[in-house]
């Protein structure tokens, strides 16, 4: 029973391997200077500036929108590109327990179904399904 499904397995692996090797089909277009200023990173910080959630919280802790988008604009550009990787860096919210939480949830499944085909034995409250 195990033999035909290794085959099986590696016959599905054969294809989707050679599946693989096929040549890709490419488009070139021009680029628009509009596209290009898109990328820049001062419209980066504009796009997380525009977002109302920000504007509520400077006015919050009173600070004008206004003054911070003339500060955006007065940056070099060596300033807002560093200034963009970090907001890019820096997480949206939390401190990564759902993160690690997730991980520790998938590697104990996956423990636990390699355990019911018999493959290990990490856990002893597990019998093998033969």
């Amino acid at each position: 029973m195990m033999h035909k499904l290794n085959r099986s397995i590696a016959g599905v692996l054969i294809v989707c391997t050679a599946g693989l090797g096929g040549p890709l089909p490419a488009q070139a277009g021009l680029v628009g200077t509009q596209e290009v200023a898109a990328n820049l990173p001062r419209s980066e910080i504009q796009r997380h500036l525009d977002r109302q959630e920000v504007r509520d919280q400077l006015q919050a802790m009173g600070i004008d929108p206004a003054l911070v988008e003339a500060r955006v604009a007065a940056l070099s550009d060596e300033e807002a590109r560093i200034l963009a990787e970090r907001l890019d860096a820096l997480p949206a919210g939390g401190d990564g327990v759902g993160a690690v939480v997730g991980a520790l949830l998938v590697i104990f499944v996956i423990l636990l179904i390699t355990d019911l085909l018999g493959w290990t034995k990490v856990f002893p409250f597990t019998r093998t399904i033969k």
